[in-house]
């Protein structure tokens, strides 16, 4: 099926869904059957996630259960099974083995992921803590002793099999799993061990109406779940480059996310005034790298240099930056992590409850939305 018609079915199952109906599961049996997976998880399953709201845990869970079990046959229950296991219950077990599932992305690893950590590593001080996820997630832990990695990849621009296939189970013996959310079970769908063994944290509905963010509702989580107080950290492996300011233009392909016209320039020109050193990451190259180059030749400015390597290393740049600016994306996290000060521009959400959970949290936090390029500008300037 041409793409256009897949994201044309996808809009419309995300619209039964939105208006508190069951989508026809000859539609989404479509979506399936013609491989309709891009629009599948970026217009229906992130549709549904990225509101927070709970009744639509509820729809996801019976579309995408019906769906899973459509493909791997061997599993039975799962809708039953994620009643069971998405209510919150104090863990009374003493592991030796703690697996802490990746959140797939790496600003979410942070936020949400390292909170967990955090808990597994108070809550169980002789236990061996690992961390299932990519090798670019386990860098963002690589100087902590305590985590260890366990390989897991997810391709999140594969095919709806092909993501599927990654399903393992976590069965070794004196062990528990701890799932925040992750794209690696479904948003807790596919069972990796036992359910006694298993501690999901629904992070879609936990805090209900609250305006509390990822982060605090993680925290709450594992104090009702671990009795430990925890908190987002990081520990990437450090890098020799320093810098007074940190930048990231990234916007992880939503170009909603973006402020148009000559923002940009105008934003590292500012920057370059107020620091020696400004350092702008290029991400993953492509869009992203043309864009940071073109800006910061427009800019005029000569103190600002690039950074090309991983996600981790430039994490440990901005912990030792002295100020940190950037779009909604993981560097904001990884600011608010490292307790550096920070201005997030917050564009491209879907409704204010993603912006609530989303937004990064804590001093000198200064998350700016709905205002103009140059009103934007104005109050980045008198930031201290």
């Amino acid at each position: 099926m041409a793409s256009t018609s897949c994201s044309a079915l996808a809009e419309e199952v995300l619209a039964h869904c939105l208006a508190g109906g069951a989508p026809p599961l000859s539609k989404v049996h479509q979506l399936v059957d013609e491989d309709c997976s891009g629009p599948l998880f970026r217009i229906v399953v992130e549709g549904l996630a990225d509101r927070f709201e709970p009744r639509f845990c509820d729809a996801y869970a019976d579309l995408f259960s019906d769906v899973i079990e459509r493909l791997i046959p061997d599993l039975r229950g799962l809708r039953a099974r994620y009643e069971r296991i998405r209510h919150p219950r104090a863990c009374h077990l003493d592991p030796a083995r703690v697996y802490v599932l990746s959140r797939v992305t790496l600003g979410a690893d942070i936020a949400i992921t390292s909170v967990l950590l955090d808990a597994a590593k108070r809550r169980f001080p002789h236990a061996k803590i690992f961390l299932a996820g990519s090798a670019k997630a386990a860098e963002l832990f690589a100087a902590d002793p305590r985590v260890q990695h366990f390989p897991l990849s997810y391709p999140r621009s594969g095919t709806l099999h092909e993501r599927l296939s990654t399903w393992t189970r976590l069965d070794q013996p004196d062990s528990i799993v701890i799932d925040p959310d992750s794209r690696l079970t479904q948003l807790g769908l596919l069972p990796v061990c036992d359910e006694d063994r298993y501690f999901f944290f629904e992070s879609r509905a936990y805090g209900g109406d609250s305006t509390s963010t990822l982060t605090t509702l993680a925290k709450r989580w594992a104090r009702e779940t671990f009795n430990v107080a925890a908190h987002p950290y990081m520990a990437p492996a450090p890098v020799p480059d320093q810098v007074e300011i940190a930048v990231s233009l990234g916007v992880g392909e939503n170009l909603a996310k973006r402020v148009d016209g000559s923002f940009e320039t105008d934003l590292l020109r500012l920057l370059s005034k107020r620091g020696k050193t400004v350092i702008v990451d290029k991400g993953a190259g492509g869009e992203e790298a043309d864009r940071v180059d073109q800006a910061i030749a427009a800019s005029g400015a000569t103190n600002i240099t690039t950074w090309s390597g991983s996600f981790a290393g430039f994490a440990s740049i901005i912990s030792r930056a002295r100020f940190y600016a950037g779009y909604d994306s993981a560097g904001q996290h990884a600011a608010a992590a490292a307790r550096v000060p920070q201005v997030t521009i917050f564009r491209g959400h879907v409704n204010e409850r993603m912006f609530q959970r989303w937004r990064p949290s804590g001093r000198n936090v200064h998350v700016l939305k709905h205002l103009d390029p140059e009103k934007l500008l104005r109050v980045i300037a008198k930031l201290p």
